[in-house]
């Protein structure tokens, strides 16, 4: 357990800096003091720092065997990911070098530790490996040939995300190191982070106008993978595949907005959110038995595809609607609320969610656009973590099997959401 408690202290110090210091650098007063110095402060010598102090770490880690002091080291390193990133937009301090320095930087934190996690017998090496060789892909490569097109090769959110998760990773191998009875999930987050490292590689090749309708399409494939899913009674992966369509509609919209989109990207959005908010979740019930699932299935079939209809041909026109506000509870709600409770409680119960779920969603009780208002008010920082830490969660739940867990975790996040959002209806 002293692993564990070093852990927690390395970290409560690193986030309080953050913190603190993301409060400071607006305040004038202390961009006049990194203006004046550059060679500590600037964006591109924070990298620096934080990648010496992550070669420091490795080094006291692997070699020295100093581990509680190589942890703090290394926290803090990661940390100052987030610092600099507040230093360029706070001071305009960013630059083309620094787009490329900020995940080098990165990579440089993360990767050596993962090595030797990886040659110490806590993660699997080819993984390791694969991870390395599609990162130095995006750095090298991919960005060489971006620079040749005239493009941007910045960080991007899946990039982002995937940083985070790998420095939890590196942490979380620490602490299995000196706790061996802790189930070990690495390889999956592995997984995860090769996926989302890909994601990221991938999308800077995507001209900008077609990320929506991309998004879109996985959104409704999601949807038909989640039936095929639930047709051969893997309930667990069908509901993680939605959960993945739902982060997928979540973005497609703001794409839209932030790059524009093609003609048909408003057909494509409403026929995915059918097809994965409306048409897989009421599957689940179907195929989770009992003597009415057929009727209240096809009832809340018909309660997702008049949500959708009328927020499409009234509820969008309405000008007594504030922007950002939902009539009704939105569908991808509704169909967590469906889902969570497929696993967790019997068809009978499970047939009263659906109840409750469609009742919310054609009522005119109004709820926040999660996406437009929550979203964006939430610093980024702590949209990455807490998307991290989704991540992480759900691969230890499928690593342990536990899919009652996922229920309740799926159930939480909604009552949450309904929650938060009626809250921040006042501030609209």
């Amino acid at each position: 357990m002293e692993r564990f408690w070093v852990i927690i202290f390395d970290v409560a110090v690193a986030v309080g800096f953050y913190l603190w210091f993301s409060r400071m650098v607006h305040k004038k007063s202390m961009q006049e003091y990194i203006l004046s110095h550059l060679w500590l402060l600037h964006p591109n010598a924070i990298c620096y720092w934080r990648a010496a102090m992550a070669l420091v770490s490795y080094i006291l880690y692997f070699f020295f065997g100093y581990q509680n002091f190589a942890m703090f080291f290394f926290t803090f390193a990661a940390v100052l990911d987030g610092v600099d990133g507040v230093v360029a937009r706070s001071c305009n301090l960013g630059s083309k070098w620094g787009e490329w320095l900020d995940p080098m930087c990165d990579k440089l934190t993360y990767i050596p530790p993962l090595i030797g996690f990886a040659y110490a017998g806590y993660l699997s090496t080819k993984l390791v490996w694969i991870l390395v060789i599609v990162e130095l892909i995006g750095q090298f490569l991919a960005r060489h040939i971006l620079k040749l097109l005239h493009s941007s090769g910045a960080a991007n959110n899946f990039g982002k995300i995937k940083a985070i998760i790998c420095f939890a990773l590196v942490i979380f191998c620490a602490l299995l190191e000196k706790n061996p009875t802790i189930v070990n999930i690495g390889d999956e987050v592995l997984v995860a982070c090769i996926l989302l490292s890909s994601a990221s590689l991938i999308f800077k090749f995507v001209p900008n106008r077609l990320y929506a309708d991309i998004l879109s399409t996985l959104n409704f494939f999601c949807g038909i993978t989640s039936l095929i899913l639930t047709h051969n009674r893997q309930f667990s992966w069908a509901i993680l595949i939605i959960i993945m369509g739902q982060l997928f509609d979540l973005f497609d919209g703001r794409m839209a907005e932030k790059h524009g989109g093609t003609k048909y990207g408003p057909y494509l959005d409403d026929i995915a959110d059918f097809v994965s908010f409306g048409l897989a979740p009421a599957y689940v019930i179907v195929k989770s038995g009992g003597a009415l699932a057929w009727f209240f299935g096809f009832i809340f079939f018909i309660g997702v595809a008049y949500r959708l209809i009328r927020f499409i041909s009234v509820d969008k026109k309405r000008t007594d609607l504030p922007e950002g506000v939902f009539n009704g509870l939105p569908s991808p709600a509704g169909a967590l609320i469906v889902l969570g409770a497929a696993l967790v409680v019997q068809p009978t119960l499970l047939w009263v969610a659906a109840t409750l779920s469609v009742g919310l969603m054609v009522s005119h009780v109004r709820f926040v656009h999660f996406g437009r208002v929550i979203l964006r008010q939430t610093p980024k920082p702590i949209f990455f973590l807490v998307s991290s830490t989704i991540i992480i969660t759900i691969t230890f739940i499928l690593k342990t099997k536990n899919s009652e867990m996922f229920g309740y975790l799926v159930l939480s996040s909604v009552i949450l959401y309904m929650i938060v959002g009626r809250k921040w209806l006042a501030r609209i």
